[in-house]
């Protein structure tokens, strides 16, 4: 069950294929809920290998059902499984193929706003596939005002958290930060409980933001009502001692403060953290049929049946 929704396992009686059938409660008074049309509306186009594919819409009188395709698991439940401790190996495989997915959403300028590990659901071969676009704004140039009550507190951008309305792609990279450093550790980066608590955890670990880290920071005037104490930066590799220097590097670039700096997932893909994954996986297409493992079987253990990204 979910705020809008309620999903059901099913089986395609045409292909006898695994399902997930969304249905969505409509009530008559008010329609369709526009969270339910936004997010067909913005699946219908988007067909990537790791992004969730919606293959029919049933529009009843009393519900509106979104057929799509079956996984298994999501990476909340999957780190639950491992006993919160994931091979370093599949952090970084997990991690590629969120950037893929959010890399393709970003050039057609569409925004997730609301990625979590709930929302990042995996399938029994190590795919992982973006979900629940009820929250995603197709973003238009000038950048509109959208609401700041939008992603969950864990994985909110302090610059939301402080009354920003107006932005862009950023939004979506702090939250993989967050989710970066979630499966390296085992456990939430800034679980705050409210929106001051948030800030103070973010705060307390990578600094107080100054107008050096943060230009225009001093004028907010939500950030000077909290009236924060001036913490120094703590060393990252600290708190994630699991993640190698090019991922506590990536780890640094996606939680900058500045929107303007934060690193994008195109160039998030380009990283040096990728290179021990080999070269041929920057040669993929952007087809649903495009899986990281067509190419990653052949660089990693060929010979194994077992598929060497997940845990035994």
């Amino acid at each position: 069950n979910g705020t809008y929704a309620t999903v059901f396992k099913g089986r395609s009686k045409l292909t006898e294929n695994l399902v997930a059938l969304k249905e969505i409660r409509l009530e008559h008074e008010e329609g369709a809920p526009c969270t339910a049309i936004r997010e067909v509306s913005l699946l219908k186009n988007l067909k990537h290998a790791n992004i969730v594919t919606l293959h029919d819409i049933i529009h009843t009188e009393r519900c509106l059902t979104l057929v799509f395709e079956y996984l298994d698991s999501d990476l909340k439940q999957y780190l639950d499984n491992c006993g919160n401790l994931m091979s370093m190996h599949n952090v970084k495989i997990f991690m590629f193929q969120l950037l893929r997915g959010l890399s393709y959403c970003h050039t057609r300028k569409i925004l997730h706003r609301d990625l979590k590990p709930q929302n990042l659901l995996i399938n029994e071969t190590g795919e992982l596939k973006l979900a629940d676009f009820g929250l995603a704004r197709a973003k238009s140039v000038p950048t509109k005002t959208y609401s700041n009550e939008v992603v969950t507190l864990w994985y909110r951008p302090p610059d939301v958290l402080l009354g920003s309305t107006e932005y862009s792609t950023p939004i979506d990279m702090w939250g993989v930060g967050c989710i970066l450093n979630e499966m390296a550790t085992g456990h939430p980066m800034f679980p705050g409980a409210t929106v001051k608590e948030e800030l103070h955890l973010i705060f307390r670990l990578l600094g107080t933001p100054t107008e050096e880290t943060w230009s225009g920071i001093s004028s907010n005037e939500e950030f000077r009502s909290y009236l924060f104490p001036q913490y120094r930066p703590q060393t990252l590799i600290n708190h994630v001692p699991r993640l190698d220097t090019e991922g506590i590097d990536l780890l640094s670039a996606l939680l900058l403060y500045d929107t303007r700096s934060r690193i994008s997932a195109e160039a998030a893909l380009q990283h040096p953290y990728f290179l021990s994954l080999g070269n041929n996986i920057h040669n993929l297409t952007d087809s649903r049929d495009s899986s990281l493992f067509g190419v990653f079987r052949a660089v990693v253990r060929p010979r194994s049946r077992r598929p060497s990204f997940w845990p035994i």
